[in-house]
């Protein structure tokens, strides 16, 4: 029996299984919840009440720690790839991961950005949990225009 979140593997364009001898790669952390939560629903939600972009299911759900609004996400495609907008970006990762610290899931939550190379993105998430620390890195292109 397989236990835990199906494990997200970070690709150039999304996130993709792990499937090792026909059966799906599991995870028992919180690195799905945070890819989930950063990268998860509509690209083009800006993340506010009032966005007609919303991700289909986030409709009918109630409670904001169920719904994925990925405001990292969108502005991964809205702002322009500069070092200037690195703080947007932390900035949005945090409210996008703030369900943790509401859940009482997380007792902290960290996020620094860099920029490792032309348009990509290193996202930086460490998180404190229960008296233990998990850090996870995600690397995504940045789909906006630099001007």
């Amino acid at each position: 029996m397989q236990q835990g979140d199906v494990q997200l593997q970070q690709t150039d364009n999304g996130g993709e299984i792990d499937i090792v001898g026909g059966v799906v790669t599991m995870s028992g952390g919180l690195e799905t919840a945070a890819y989930l939560s950063l990268f998860g629903g509509n690209e083009d939600d800006a993340g506010n009440s009032d966005s007609p972009y919303r991700w289909w299911a986030d409709l009918a759900e109630t409670d904001p720690a169920e719904q994925y609004r990925s405001e990292t996400q969108h502005l991964l495609q809205a702002i322009a790839a500069t070092s200037g907008n690195l703080r947007k970006i932390e900035d949005a990762a945090v409210r996008d991961l703030q369900w943790m610290l509401a859940s009482s899931i997380a007792s902290s939550v960290i996020v620094v950005a860099s920029i490792p190379a032309v348009n990509r993105v290193k996202i930086t998430v460490t998180i404190e949990a229960i008296g233990e620390e998990s850090r996870f890195e995600f690397v995504e292109n940045w789909k906006a225009a630099t001007s």
